[in-house]
């Protein structure tokens, strides 16, 4: 048997991948892999990736070949690759492209299925029938343009990628450019060098799919840069009102359009422009009186010629089901991070399009494009009444409440405060009544999502000016608000074991600056915290950060 005992991975039968974290290989070969294999779980000493049909997917989607692939397990693998696994995952590599649908005529949607054995399945079933008007030949089938959705959602359940060939329908011509020079700092505009290849993926795979860049490295520059290659009339969809508030700075900063034809569509405002913002809340809303979603067709009605989907991971469910009707607009998401905690990585896919570009987050904080990252876990002993209710708690939810809230934990993030006295300092955390017992301990100011927005945006303000130095805030501000300032997060609660979550919050502190950053995370010894904190854990080790473990002993 061949056997080369100084490589770090072991390639197992059942499409799973163990990855020696000691090894002196471990960093390049994590690197190789990262691209077409899942991380599943991160202890100390051994990574677990997985071979899923999905990565493969977004990875050939993305332009990765098969052929990197298979040189990245071999040159990394201490025994031979089984053979099954090589043959599932050429089988994997090339079903995407098998399926291509095309523009029949102005109605009408071509299907062309260049395996025989898949053409003949799919003919089969009746979650794809449904959607077929005539089938003209064994492997083309020809479908409404109506269809073309809710048949690539179909077909991807099945576990059939769908390459959306059939372009867009086209809209108002809305001419956009970025500025040559930034109005706020009068520094020259230009794109870096990886920005620009985000959006070229993007165009020249059709202009749908998501781009993936780390929190802190530009991604609105991205989208912004995007709207004035397509140049028409655009929706961009965010996850609050800071949030659109935002683009909206940055669009009038950083392009050369005008107030008059930027529009915002959300609680306090709904106006209509070539250029409109809206939030997935508004979007989402509806009366308890009123049946179904009122406001959505802002996505359906209206003639966009693009759609930006900002943290399209956090994209609520009843938005997919208009996005499967709008198959026919250019679609862009943007992301930290495309994990979904409610596992629709399939319906971001197949709706919103394949992964077009990602670049890894170590790679930019090599670079200099955001912050150098120190990722520090502590773990917090309770008190012995916390010990007592914790023991006790009638279910798992109750009791993991009552280890987030332990109260030492005021007493830690007091000590970490005065040790980075003097930087800008937030504290991050899941539940009000701790968030308020905190901000009152530390005589800070806490942001939730019942304040209004103006108060929101004052103290964020103040914040970026250097007036305020420590906020206390609620995951309210998991999500695209701009803090440059900000170095050092300390995260005292969260929603159990989101890696989605703990992608936003350490993007919080991820702006380049002079120094590095530090994201603590205070978890409660011996408790259901510790249970759901090595998941939350995972999505660092995917970014390639060391993950410090620290035991919290008083003074």
């Amino acid at each position: 048997m061949t056997y080369h005992p100084e490589r770090p991975m072991i390639v197992q039968g059942d499409h799973s991948l163990l990855l020696e974290t000691h090894n002196p290989h471990f960093a390049a070969a994590r690197d190789a892999i990262a691209p077409f294999a899942e991380l599943e779980k991160s202890p100390e000493h051994i990574h677990s990736y997985r071979l899923h049909p999905l990565s493969l997917w977004n990875a050939a989607a993305a332009g990765h070949t098969l052929q990197q692939a298979e040189d990245a397990l071999h040159n990394f693998s201490k025994y031979a690759i089984p053979d099954n696994v090589l043959e599932e995952m050429r089988r994997t590599f090339a079903r995407y492209g098998q399926l291509v649908l095309s523009k029949e005529d102005e109605q009408t949607l071509r299907l062309t299925i260049s395996d025989p054995f898949i053409a003949a399945q799919v003919s089969c079933e009746k979650t794809v029938l449904d959607q077929i008007t005539e089938q003209i030949a064994d492997h083309i089938f020809l479908l409404a343009s109506g269809q073309r959705g809710t048949l690539k959602h179909a077909l991807i359940k099945l576990g059939f990628p769908v390459d959306d060939q059939a372009g867009f329908s086209d809209a108002p011509l809305f001419d956009i450019a970025l500025r040559d020079t930034i109005l706020s700092s009068a520094q020259p505009m230009a794109l870096r060098a990886y920005q620009q290849q985000a959006v070229d993926a993007f165009v020249a795979a059709g202009s749908h799919g998501v781009v993936v860049l780390a929190c802190g490295s530009g991604k609105t520059v991205v989208g912004m840069a995007a709207m004035a290659r397509i140049g028409m009339n655009t929706l961009i969809i965010t996850t609050n009102t800071a949030a659109a508030h935002q683009w909206r700075a940055e669009l009038l900063d950083k392009t050369d359009i005008n107030v008059g034809e930027l529009g915002e569509y959300t609680g306090a405002c709904k106006d209509i422009q070539p250029v409109t913002i809206a939030t997935y809340q508004m979007l989402t809303y509806h009366h308890k009186n009123v049946t179904g979603m009122e406001h959505i067709d802002l996505i359906t009605h209206y003639e966009w010629g693009l759609i930006i989907f900002d943290e399209v991971h956090v994209l609520p469910a009843p938005i997919f089901r208009a996005v499967a009707d709008i198959q026919a607009r250019r679609r862009l998401g943007l992301t930290a991070t495309l994990i979904r905690e409610d596992g629709l990585e399939k319906d971001v896919f197949s709706l919103i399009g394949p992964k077009r570009y990602d670049l890894p987050w170590r790679e930019l904080e090599k670079s200099g494009h955001i912050a150098e990252a120190h990722c520090v876990e502590i773990r917090i002993p309770m008190s012995s009444e916390d010990q007592m209710a914790h023991a006790t708690a009638d279910d798992k939810q109750k009791a993991y409440r009552i280890a987030a809230e332990n109260s030492i934990k005021e007493r830690v993030a007091k000590a970490l405060i005065e040790k980075h006295s003097g930087e800008g300092i937030l504290v991050i955390g899941q539940y009000i009544k701790q968030l308020k017992s905190i901000a009152a301990h530390l005589d800070a100011p806490v942001i939730t999502g019942r304040m209004n927005s103006a108060e929101r945006e004052r103290l964020y303000d103040a914040f970026r000016a250097g007036d305020l130095r420590l906020l206390v805030v609620s995951k309210v501000a998991n999500y695209a608000i701009d803090l440059p300032d900000a170095s050092i997060a300390i995260q005292i609660s969260g929603a159990f074991g989101s890696r989605q979550e703990e992608a936003q919050r350490l993007g919080r502190i991820l702006r380049p600056k002079a120094g590095p950053a530090y994201f603590y995370t205070l978890v409660s010894d011996n408790s259901q915290e510790l249970k759901f904190a090595t998941n939350r854990q995972r999505f660092l080790a995917e970014q390639g950060y060391d993950y410090l473990i620290e035991d919290w002993k008083e003074a």
